[in-house]
């Protein structure tokens, strides 16, 4: 099918507008600094191609996300299947046809290639007052590291219903990924997006929630796999009493780069927000990016709120970069704060451990699976903690060969 160029509505958009690095020399321009001021728009002309110069993208190889600054001219690239579910998925959703759009804005090039390549998007559709006992586990599997493709994806869960989606990402492609995550009132909806692509996969990703009145939102991003993976999910506490729960969980390798740029809007009175994020990483040039940005709105009073990320780097060569950042445009809160931590084994844990008679390398082992652990447990579904506590495992037993 042909890609559709057409926008949600002209109404919603018409402050589209670019900042390009060129830009920064002109007389009396001032970048953007925020994530609530960045710009937007559906056409990927707009942004321009980047140099790696921007807010946005100055810690990212830019020259590796190449190919993802086009669309791409088939859909073949990812193959989609459900291990369970498969009777939540509706009618394809071309641009212009509801919910689609009703929450997402293409924030960069990516984002919008993505929008426009994908002629019609997946949509999982949770019917009002439903409880979903069994997780719905899509698999989405790449057909080769020289094949695009671009999707968008729509998770809807409708008034007072509950259930979990996974996203299940193998293989190997140049994959473009939007995911749009719309949480009506007083559901509770959890969504965990998994990477464990093959080494010469490329995958940048942008999700983007609204959780409205006493609903809540669970999201999880794990990054194991994957040569660039970029997973960037924005999350709007937009009704009265609503919950966001962002977690993630990444393990970079040896030239590895995985990123992830969060943004928690506190936009509703007495809103509940946490973020964690977790890395290890091992071996010449493995590379962690995450970028936390907090906003407490001026109507979000009430507001409690919490981000934090910790790196554990296991080998020399490896570096995180760790940025927090928090915006408070109300006193009225319960509370706020942020925290970043990135550093190498705690020597206080690995002596405890070997005064017990534990030998070193299985000390250290201990150390980071307790570290890792703590994430995967909050995810509540036990088979896919196994098989990432498994992943891990497989992980530590590189770094001790």
């Amino acid at each position: 099918m042909a890609a559709s160029t057409t926008a949600p509505s002209e109404a919603q958009h018409t402050n589209a507008h670019i900042d390009p690095a060129a830009q920064v020399a002109d007389a009396g321009y001032v970048p953007v600094q925020t994530r609530s001021e960045r710009p937007h728009s559906f056409d990927p002309d707009d942004f321009g191609t980047p140099t790696g110069r921007e807010v946005n993208w100055k810690h990212t190889p830019v020259a590796a996300l190449t190919p993802l600054f086009r669309t791409a001219e088939g859909e073949e690239g990812v193959q989609y299947s459900f291990t369970s579910g498969e009777q939540y998925v509706g009618a394809p959703l071309t641009a212009g046809t509801a919910p689609r759009g009703e929450v997402f804005l293409a924030e960069d090039i990516t984002a919008a290639v993505a929008w426009q390549g994908a002629s019609e998007a997946l949509h999982i559709r949770i019917p009002r007052e439903e409880e979903v006992a069994a997780p719905i586990f899509v698999s989405l599997t790449g057909t080769g590291a020289d094949r695009r493709a671009d999707a968008h994806i729509v998770i809807e869960a409708l008034e007072h219903s509950f259930a979990t989606v996974v996203l299940q990402h193998k293989g190997s492609a140049q994959y473009a990924q939007n995911v749009e995550i719309i949480v009506r009132d007083g559901a509770k909806l959890t969504v965990v997006s998994v990477q464990q692509w093959d080494d010469d996969a490329v995958h940048a990703a942008a999700h983007q929630a609204r959780v409205a009145a006493d609903a809540t939102l669970k999201h999880f991003v794990v990054s194991f796999g994957g040569g660039v993976v970029r997973v960037n999910p924005s999350v709007e506490l937009a009704g009265a009493g609503s919950e966001g729960y962002l977690y993630g969980l990444s393990y970079a390798d040896s030239g590895q780069h995985l990123e992830s740029q969060v943004y928690l809007h506190h936009k509703g009175p007495h809103t509940t927000g946490d973020v964690l994020y977790k890395g290890a990483l091992q071996g010449e040039s493995a590379h962690s990016v995450w970028i936390g940005d907090v906003l407490i709105g001026a109507d979000a009073t009430g507001t409690d709120s919490y981000e934090a990320n910790r790196n554990l780097v296991l080998t020399e060569g490896a570096r995180a970069d760790s940025i927090p950042n928090l915006e408070i445009e109300t006193g009225d809160i319960v509370g706020a704060g942020h925290a970043s931590a990135t550093g190498r084994f705690d020597d206080e844990q690995l002596f405890y451990l070997q005064a017990r008679g534990i030998p070193e390398d299985e000390a250290r082992r201990l150390v980071v699976l307790g570290f890792l652990t703590d994430i995967v447990l909050r995810l509540g579904i036990p088979d896919l903690e196994s098989e990432l506590l498994a992943a891990i495992e497989a992980e530590l037993a590189e770094v001790n060969a």
